[in-house]
């Protein structure tokens, strides 16, 4: 199911380290200097709760959160999410670029921590009452190469982060999986190519579906 909201929206999805702050942002200005109205968010978070259970589940510190409570945890704040911020602006007719959506929760808790992908998508589909990204941009980084980005300047990971390389692998198989049973609907680069030319490549795909979202707020 996809959104009929007028607006576009685009979630950016891979693994630790693959830059998607980056290239969230670089997408966010180049839309913006067209003219276009851009909300960027993110996940866990984009809302006062979300915010609140971002803390609670990646930051170290809260004792163990075994899996199905974290899976939980991160439906919870997206249900906040979708609810409260992307749907009203996809309705506003404005682009909304997420990072991170369903697809993370799919990834880490289905198959990083085992609890089945399917069952973790059906929980996210009812948490977001079936919202759906119009395109979803994968990023697509070797685990070793993402702890080495993100533990540059000796940066702390958090608890997530934090896990074993052989998880990540996981991660990566299942976000790679994922596009694979529906390429139309993801753009899969490799994050290790420049940020300009991955944010070129972006760009290109994402203005190839703005006559699809109609009025996209200006």
């Amino acid at each position: 199911m996809t959104t009929q909201s007028p607006g576009l929206f685009i979630a950016f999805e891979g693994g630790d380290g693959a830059g998607k702050s980056t290239q969230t942002a670089e997408l966010a200005e180049a839309l913006e200097s067209q003219g276009l109205t851009v909300l960027r968010t993110r996940e866990p978070g984009g809302t006062p709760i979300g915010e609140k259970l971002r803390s609670l589940v990646l930051d170290h510190g809260h004792g163990h959160i075994d899996a199905h409570t974290e899976a939980l945890i991160f439906a919870a704040s997206r249900a906040a999410h979708a609810g409260q911020v992307i749907r009203p602006a996809l309705e506003r007719g404005e682009i909304v670029l997420t990072d991170r959506y369903i697809d993370s929760s799919v990834a880490y808790q289905g198959a990083g921590r085992g609890l089945g992908t399917d069952a973790v998508r059906e929980i996210n589909e009812w948490a977001t009452s079936g919202l759906q990204p119009h395109l979803t941009v994968l990023l697509d980084v070797d685990p070793e190469v993402g702890r080495r980005r993100r533990t540059a300047g000796d940066a702390a990971e958090d608890r997530l982060e934090s896990e074993a390389d052989e998880f990540h692998s996981r991660i990566r198989a299942a976000f790679l999986n994922l596009a694979d049973a529906h390429p139309e609907k993801y753009l899969v680069l490799p994050a290790h190519l420049p940020v300009k030319e991955l944010s070129a490549r972006i760009l290109e795909r994402v203005e190839s579906l703005l006559p699809l979202s109609g009025s996209v707020a200006r």
